[in-house]
């Protein structure tokens, strides 16, 4: 992976290295203590990319945007791209698998696909679990099978690396959704999942529930009663989840509040001043200055 700056200049973020293999392989696996540069990295930073880390041992916490997840044997983290980062920890060991959605996207037809797991992309719960023993292990065997593959590429292992990385996933989908009490269920109500897509691209322009209702071509009621339904929030929550989570990401890094009001699209300053405490408790100010 190399890493750039970013918009906002105290940020790194890390890129995926396509060719690292010879090939377009849009997928890599490694153990957390050989990439501590990266991995434990005590500054904020981001990547562009998905990664998945299985924590074997260690302690601290990870820090992802607003969520910190206390580090210790048997967690497991997800990390979206975009998603700013950072560790306060010590004795960390494991693994990280990281990807590009195109590793996926080039098997799956379905554009939506990274959208149907609720742990990526997550902004109301939490980005990390604490596995038991037992079924962490189990876990492991498919992370080590992926290992495996890579000691030993050959022409055909984006094909058995895509099948192993898909029942990954599904497979700590179920465990998400059992722990914090969610659907599991990827195949159920696709307009759950286009709206979910729709707001990571649109939610800095549009606010409004009947916005994004019209764009999938159904009434705000049934958007409403399907997001209740899959995720325990309104539509109009999940929009305002989402936004104050890129707005305090925003805040953390001194941009002006007339500066980001405009950018989110909101009428003034004060309009802007009004939703936020509302939302939080406190004005821009007094979050930025608890910080």
């Amino acid at each position: 992976m190399k890493k750039e700056k970013t918009l906002f200049p105290d940020i790194q973020s890390y890129h995926f290295l396509p060719r690292k293999y010879g090939k377009d392989l849009l997928l890599d696996i490694a153990r957390v203590e050989t990439l501590k540069n990266f991995i434990l990295d005590a500054t904020p930073h981001q990547i562009s990319f998905y990664e998945i880390l299985f924590i074997e041992k260690g302690k601290g916490t990870f820090s992802l945007d607003e969520n910190k997840t206390p580090l210790g044997p048997g967690t497991v983290i997800f990390t979206s791209p975009g998603q700013v980062r950072r560790w306060n920890a010590s004795g960390v060991s494991g693994y990280t698998l990281f990807f590009e959605k195109d590793f996926l996207g080039l098997f799956f037809t379905d554009e939506l696909f990274l959208y149907r797991f609720q742990y990526f992309h997550q902004y109301s719960r939490p980005t990390g679990m604490k596995m038991p023993s037992k079924i962490f292990n189990r876990i492991l065997e498919m992370v080590h099978n992926l290992e495996e593959e890579f000691k030993n590429l050959q022409t055909d292992s984006n094909h058995l690396l895509r099948a192993i990385l898909y029942q990954l996933l599904v497979v700590l989908n179920r465990h998400y959704s059992d722990t914090y009490q969610v659907k599991s269920d990827t195949h159920v109500h696709p307009d759950f999942f286009r709206f979910r897509s729709l707001l990571e691209k649109q939610f800095r322009s549009q606010h409004r529930v009947a916005a994004y209702a019209k764009m999938l071509q159904i009434s705000a009621t049934q958007l409403n009663k399907i997001c209740r339904q899959y995720s325990g929030l309104s539509a109009q929550q999940m929009i305002h989840h989402r936004l104050i989570s890129e707005i305090k990401k925003q805040l953390r890094f001194n941009r002006s509040v007339k500066e980001i009001a405009y950018d989110f699209d909101f009428s003034d300053p004060s309009n802007f001043n009004r939703f936020f405490k509302k939302l939080t408790g406190a004005t821009a100010q007094q979050y930025r200055d608890g910080l």
